[in-house]
């Protein structure tokens, strides 16, 4: 397939799924205060309410790895967004806390695909060398889909309520399944097609492989640093300690980090790329941007700056080029893995988005409120947590010997 076809009937449908799932992650900086107002929630019913997305789009990986080997992504990803739509519709209708969780897990499990379907799609229609680009730029739609959930959002809440706004992204949700299903062809996987009880193997051989685990840690707790924090705990920090008052101002704030995060991940590819050519893994590239990402969340913690939109903006663009090290892993299993290594790896890093978004608000509530939010002390702590949690990750990194699987079995044979 000529590469304009393959752009427009492979790559933009699965992009666009993945924008809508970026405006859902990050939908919450902006209406929590609605949320505070008309439902009564705290900061720790806030970091549960959005982890909740991420739990059960975690507890879906396993099955849907199986799923897109299986069943290929065209007709998993329009399932999915289905889904997605319901869950959206159902949060338009919520009055108390447990609905909208109840909501928030539709639609986490709505998305649960946004990035492994493409991830597969990738590996049936483009060549090895070009999954690290692609990739990135398959990223970088989700990070236009984090700037839309900023100011755009802010804007729309001026003409809607923010029930209102999930009714409509429910449309938007239904119309992106429609399309894909009947734009994108299917192509049937290479190699024969398994018994379900060897593809659930498969995971388990990919969830006990060292390279994999050399890995996972260090991802995990990046992602969530990155996306815990892109995805809703910017807002609070930025009213509560970084002094702005003004939601106009903050979602202003957040669409340039959101910007930055948007062009760290079309740039990621391309650097990965270049360094490839210059003699540089990708292993070795995605980890020297995975410390200056480390460093960035310890200057958010401890070195508050006089106006936060540096840090910030920073904080966007390096957050998002470590999720190179997910091509590393997938390049290092056989191709038919494809679809299981990448939904072991979100299970992990999902799991742990759960668990730690929740637990930054637990730990942001330790501290008494104050007139205007919460104390900043309290992300103080949280934050650097985070920033300790990489350095450990980076030192495991460092210290492991895990290697790739076909280096593995070169090894034995010799």
């Amino acid at each position: 397939m000529a590469s304009t076809k393959l752009f427009v009937r492979i790559f933009l449908p699965f992009a666009f799924a993945y924008f809508l799932s970026y405006i859902f992650r990050g939908v919450n900086a902006v209406i929590f205060p609605y949320l505070e107002r008309d439902i009564g929630i705290t900061a720790a019913d806030l970091g549960l309410l959005t982890s909740a997305f991420f739990l059960f789009f975690a507890l879906v990986q396993p099955i849907l790895g199986v799923a897109l080997d299986r069943y290929g992504p065209r007709k998993v990803q329009t399932v999915l967004l289905m889904v997605a739509a319901m869950g959206s519709a159902l949060f338009g209708f919520c009055t108390s806390f447990a609905e909208l969780v109840v909501a928030r897990i539709l639609i986490g499990i709505g998305f649960a695909g946004g990035l492994m379907a493409a991830i597969k799609v990738f590996t049936l229609w483009y060549p090895p060398r070009q999954w690290g680009i692609v990739t990135g730029f398959h990223m970088m739609a989700g990070g236009v889909g984090s700037m839309a959930a900023t100011w755009p959002v802010q804007w729309s809440l001026s003409l809607v309520t923010w029930q209102g706004l999930f009714f409509w992204l429910a449309g938007i949700c239904l119309a992106t399944a429609t399309t894909l299903f009947a734009v994108v062809p299917d192509r049937p996987a290479p190699g024969r097609k398994a018994s379900l009880r060897d593809q659930f193997r498969v995971t388990g051989v990919v969830l006990t492989d060292g390279f994999y685990w050399r890995i996972q840690p260090l991802l995990a707790v990046q992602q969530l640093a990155f996306i815990g924090c892109i995805s809703l705990w910017i807002g609070p920090w930025l009213r509560d300690a970084g002094g702005i008052a003004d939601a106009g101002q903050r979602a202003d704030i957040q669409f340039y980090a959101t910007a930055a995060t948007a062009l760290g991940f079309g740039a990621s590819g391309v650097i990965s790329a270049l360094c490839r050519r210059i003699g540089v893994s990708d292993f070795a590239c995605a980890g020297f941007f995975s410390l200056l990402f480390a460093l960035m969340c310890g200057w958010i913690a401890f070195l508050p700056p006089i106006h936060p939109l540096l840090p910030w903006t920073l904080f966007g663009f390096l957050g998002a080029c470590p999720i190179q090290y997910m091509p590393v892993m997938v390049t290092s299993f056989p191709p038919d893995y494809a679809g299981r290594v990448s939904t072991s790896s979100n299970l992990v890093v999902f799991l742990v988005i759960f668990a730690g978004q929740w637990a930054m608000g637990k730990v942001v509530d330790l501290w008494p409120r104050t007139a205007t939010g919460y104390a900043p002390d309290g992300y103080t702590w949280a934050f650097g947590a985070l920033f300790i949690l990489q350095l450990a990750a980076l030192a495991w990194l460092l210290l492991s010997r895990g290697r790739p699987m076909a280096e593995t079995r070169l090894a034995a044979a010799d």
